[in-house]
């Protein structure tokens, strides 16, 4: 049934119901909160009467290419692996985003027989997590304007808000706008924009957070723009704080799925890592160290970016510690890395692959050195790979006592991750030496040129004009020790989508900075990031289609 579509895949599969999974897990009624037959959400309640902490195993990636890496349906795969050679296991990912889902990505649930499903419902609209999101965002965004037009107590500079709205999609025709236009009662006229919901604080406060308590404080201290003293004013000024949490209650309880195995799946909170921290829940990724001895979670796009502020921002937030890497390639992303164009990759090319190898090598040190972390790399395999490549790759990374297994989930679900579990399991036997890529009580200025040099391997770092301002305003108001979340892009380890593999010679330029003081971090923004994507010319949304008895086809 290889010919099948992943939508067909996942259709074909008969799901336990939800209960039975909660069994597995030793989840009592009181604590299941079903949404239909085959989803539910997990009183947070359970943290506290899990069992001691199991394992935690992160997979990450070598930097994405047009070829395709396969980091989820790894993840998917290596947690039915695992259940399957007799380990407690349970994995806990991201929720996709709409915007990708429509545009030019897909979906992000898996693929093949490595899927968590139901897929249709966790790729549209799930049990509603963003749109609450969402709301919370705008709701703070339409109390900024009412509190203006309604007198402007607090003295807000209507030119110096920097709270945007936000909206699921991809959307370029909102990237700027100007609202307030007409009748007099329509407020302040004044510019705006959105952002795509993924890339709101909202969502990196809620993935954050430890509890409603947690929540509502971090919220409060959500910086909406700056008085006309220069001085912060924050969601809390606005007593904005209860009304957010309130639409936020039920999102912040983890979603519980499952493998096309039957395996336990937690899928929640999902903030982009290009332009976010990139990572599931804090709630979700806790509960599921409680419930399980070994869980598998990820972190989105290469290590340099999803790895990283999962080790800096949410091991650090969340008191956690991995005890073992995967990281992720293909031979034919290597390739392309080494110059080989996509329509080439079926074709053996020993060269190219040499030249694109020091990207996985330089991912693989990073983690080692800078991290502490014991790695195996899971290269998945296609058909065309010719075996002088595999053996390339593996001599490649014993070099740095490293070992690859080949993974073919993708077509065998846990079968074809029965090698990758045994290292894995191998790898979580020994002791993790982890450690934070930079310490709490470096200025943000030196924690930028740190993750520079040591993760991206630049020469240097430069800062704009109002980069420097920033950092300056920052420092005033003593928020120095906070971590900081890097807005760059995930094609290459620097600020330059086109230079591919591993680069050198290069500087890391930053054009401005911004205080997300309720997520607790500052965002750096390097190269031409957006916060809100646009759709392709031929978007997925076009093949996307349902019958009339109800069957979606066209998602993958």
């Amino acid at each position: 049934m290889a010919h099948l579509t992943d939508i067909e895949i996942a259709q074909s599969v008969t799901l336990r119901p939800i209960r039975d999974i909660a069994d597995k897990l030793n989840i009592p009624d009181k604590y299941l909160i079903p949404y239909g037959r085959d989803k539910a959400k997990i009183d947070l309640k359970m943290i506290e009467k899990g069992k001691k902490n199991g394992k935690l195993i992160l997979v990450t990636a070598i930097t994405p290419t047009a070829a395709g890496e396969g980091k989820t349906t790894t993840s998917i795969g290596l947690t039915d692996a695992l259940s399957l050679i007799g380990k407690d296991v349970m994995v806990a990912l991201r929720e996709p985003s709409l915007g990708p889902v429509f545009g030019i990505k897909g979906g992000a649930a898996g693929g093949g027989w490595a899927q968590v499903v139901p897929m249709e419902d966790i790729n549209l609209h799930f049990t509603g997590d963003f749109h609450a999101i969402g709301a919370a965002n705008n709701l703070l965004a339409a109390m900024i304007d009412n509190h203006i037009h309604q007198g402007n107590e607090l003295n807000i500079d209507p030119k110096r808000i920097t709270w945007r709205r936000c909206v699921d999609m991809n959307d370029r025709f909102l990237r700027s706008i100007v609202g307030g236009l007409g009748a007099r009662g329509n407020g302040v006229v004044r510019e705006d924009g959105y952002d795509i919901t993924v890339a709101s604080e909202i969502m990196a406060v809620l993935c954050l957070a430890n509890d409603l308590h947690d929540l509502k404080e971090r919220l409060a201290r959500i910086i909406i723009g700056y008085n006309k003293d220069d001085r912060p004013v924050t969601a809390g000024d606005l007593k904005a704080q209860g009304a957010m949490a309130a639409l936020l209650k039920d999102a912040l309880r983890p979603n519980l799925v499952q493998t096309l195995a039957g395996v336990p799946a937690f899928v929640h909170g999902g903030p982009f890592a290009n332009i976010a921290h990139g990572c599931n829940s804090v709630v979700a990724t806790r509960m599921a160290l409680k419930l399980a001895d070994y869980v598998v979670t990820e972190a989105g796009f290469g290590a340099d970016l999803g790895a990283e502020k999962f080790c800096d921002i949410k091991c650090r937030f969340a008191n956690l510690s991995p005890s073992a890497v995967v990281v992720v390639a293909t031979v034919r992303a290597l390739k392309m890395h080494g110059g080989a164009k996509k329509e080439d990759l079926k074709e053996e090319n020993i060269d190219a692959l040499k030249k694109g190898l020091p990207n996985l090598l330089q991912h693989i040190n990073n983690m080692q050195k800078v991290f502490g972390l014991p790695c195996v790399v899971a290269l998945n395999r296609f058909p065309d790979d010719a075996e002088k490549e595999l053996e390339l790759v593996e001599n490649s990374c014993k070099e740095l006592g490293v070992n690859v297994a080949l993974s073919e989930v993708w077509a065998k679900g846990g079968e074809g991750g029965v090698e990758l579990a045994e290292e894995v399991v191998r790898l979580c036997e020994g002791q993790s030496r982890f450690t934070y890529a930079y310490p709490d009580a470096m200025s943000v200025e030196d924690k930028i040129r740190t993750l520079a040099k040591n993760i991206y391997h630049a020469d240097d770092v430069e800062f704009s004009a109002a980069a420097k301002r920033e950092l300056r305003r920052i420092e005033r108001m003593g928020l120095n020790r906070l971590p900081i979340c890097v807005a760059k892009t995930q094609y290459s380890f620097s600020d330059n989508p086109k230079l591919l593999g591993a680069p050198k010679g290069f500087n890391i330029t930053v054009d401005n900075l911004k205080l997300s003081s309720g997520a607790g971090f500052v965002v750096v923004y390097t190269g031409d990031i957006m916060t809100m994507p646009g759709l392709p010319k031929k978007p997925s949304a076009q093949s996307i289609d349902v019958s009339d008895d109800g069957v979606i086809t066209g998602l993958f």
